[in-house]
């Protein structure tokens, strides 16, 4: 699947949900799910900064695409960085430095976090596209 077609795949599912209680209870499973970061990387060099909770991410570059291993020490910002992971995943570092991230508006996610944690869903997005352009230009 695209990162496109993920995201438009969110819209739908976050749809489905009718308050934003529903929502966050989705978003705290997605955290559940996200592929876990292993301990060695749970480092200050893998934490983002600009997140008021610690939340760790780890870029690897296998055959040409970029997986992401997240973690976080508060359930909804884990939800949020699974969220980020399952739309950028595997997919190229150039893909994931061009691309437009619309889902998150569509869903209305930044209305619905603090400032807090809408400032440190920015910094996910900000660090996962440094990390793209980073492995890019080491290949």
């Amino acid at each position: 699947m695209t990162i496109n077609e993920i995201q438009d795949e969110l819209i739908e599912d976050f749809a489905f949900y009718q308050d934003w209680m529903e929502k966050y209870e989705y978003i705290i499973q997605l955290g559940k799910e996200v592929p876990l970061i292993k301990e060695e990387y749970k480092r200050d060099d893998y934490i983002i900064k600009g997140c008021q909770s610690k939340v760790w991410l780890y870029p690897e570059l296998r055959d040409g695409k970029v997986y992401f291993t997240a973690d976080s020490d508060a359930i909804i910002t884990k939800g949020l960085v699974s969220l980020m992971v399952k739309v950028l995943s595997g997919h190229t570092p150039k893909e994931i430095a061009q691309t437009e991230l619309y889902f998150i508006d569509e869903i209305g996610l930044k209305e619905h976090l603090s400032p807090t944690r809408a400032n440190g869903l920015l910094s996910m997005v900000k660090q996962m596209k440094l990390y793209a352009v980073a492995l890019q230009m080491r290949n």
